[in-house]
């Protein structure tokens, strides 16, 4: 991890003058510990903030214009404020100017131009949410330097509406809400509905939770996403019959389902609605095992979502279903699971400390030898959401 001292003479560099005015700020990646495919169906979800993301250090400038570099990528930008518009070739710059054409939608114009030098940590296309962590650390720096206030759950909504508008990604509120509102040892349940939501202590104790990067291009994840939207949203049209009222999957309990879930009369649709009923059991019943701190109830929880994802909602795949066929043969691994859309992406997994270097290595070899591909690991805590870091950290 790169010290905040080293950063500010990267900036200094770049930027020119002193530190003096110098602000830093953090947002976390994040990622689902289960609950996959259940948002888009009116369900809950089980995200976690980690303890690395990206760092923004951030200074006011009094010529209103605003300066664009990060330490991951070349591209360098220098933007009027009154020239605020979705280029593509601006690259990774977009999801920054997308948060200042939210705040101005918003009502919030800033009052100087600023020198934005961004720092990342969470590796690009592994699926644990860099594009969200810039918006949102974006969007908290900026309502702190201009005296606004920073609610989080207002910065994730706001954070998201830009990704969709501006951007053009229809992504949906987990990502940002999870970025944002993190705590430390905490996962939070989440309606994505309803934005309710609670944290949910996670005493991980002697266990940590690794993440595991397949690095398989995720290619099919738009076309299949659309087509299991579609099976849902069939097998609700049927089960009208029973519930008139009935709009979304996540509406019904995992009795009711069974009781009608001969209605639908396609089976391959009946599996698609079957998972999604049966992982809002398993993120309600996650909830619960944790709050009583246990740890292996939680881990075959686990495993048992990403079976009914590889045999009933059918996005694994080969890469994903090798890597955790690998981590869970691995002593000291309480379950492993895919987490993201799938079709490549990453796994997660937890694993006792004693165990974690084996892991890496068994996992590593077992998952090449099956697949060609080089995998990537990241041992992880749960930490805080979007931050100011004060002092070094």
């Amino acid at each position: 991890m790169v010290r905040v001292s080293e950063l500010k003479k990267l900036f200094i560099e770049k930027f020119g003058d002193d530190d003096r005015q110098i602000r830093v700020f953090l947002a976390p990646g994040r990622v689902n510990l289960i609950g996959e495919h259940t948002d888009y169906n009116g369900g809950s979800v089980f995200p976690a903030a980690l303890t690395f993301g990206t760092t923004l250090l951030i200074r006011p400038r009094d010529d209103g214009k605003l300066l664009f570099a990060s330490t991951n990528f070349s591209i360098t930008r220098e933007i009027s404020l009154d020239k605020i518009a979705f280029e593509e070739a601006d690259d990774w710059t977009n999801y920054p100017k997308g948060i200042v054409w939210e705040l101005a939608l918003r009502e919030i114009q800033l009052s100087s131009g600023y020198e934005f030098l961004y720092h990342g940590e969470i590796p690009n296309g592994a699926g644990l949410s860099s594009s969200a962590s810039i918006e949102v650390v974006t969007a908290f720096a900026l309502l702190t330097l201009e005296g606004k206030r920073t609610d989080t759950v207002e910065i994730a909504q706001w954070s998201q509406h830009a990704e969709n508008e501006f951007v053009g990604v229809k992504c949906g509120i987990m990502d940002q809400f999870a970025v944002a509102n993190g705590r430390k040892d905490h996962a939070i349940l989440l309606d994505c509905d309803t934005l309710k939501h609670e944290l949910v202590p996670f005493r991980s104790g002697d266990y940590k939770l690794v993440i595991g990067n397949t690095n398989k291009r995720r290619g099919l994840v738009d076309s299949k996403y659309n087509e299991r939207r579609a099976q849902c949203e069939q097998a609700v049209r049927e089960l009208r019959a029973e519930f008139p009222g009935l709009t979304l999957l996540g509406q019904l309990t995992l009795e009711q389902f069974n009781a009608n879930a001969h209605l639908i009369s396609d089976e391959t649709v009946r599996l698609r609605a079957r998972h999604v009923v049966e992982e809002i059991d398993r993120v309600s019943r996650s909830m619960e095992v944790l709050l009583r701190n246990d740890l292996a109830a939680f881990g075959l929880l686990m495993n048992a979502s990403h079976d009914s994802l590889r045999d009933q909602y059918e996005v694994t795949g080969a890469e994903l279903d090798a890597m955790v066929d690998a981590a869970r043969a691995v002593p000291g691994v309480l379950g492993s699971r895919m987490t993201g859309a799938g079709f490549g992406g990453c796994t997660v997994s937890l694993v006792h400390q004693a165990s974690v270097e084996r892991f890496q290595t068994e996992v590593g070899q077992k998952y090449e030898a099956a697949t060609g591909l080089h995998p990537d690991f990241y041992v992880c805590d749960i930490g805080d959401g979007v931050h100011e870091i004060k002092e070094e950290e």
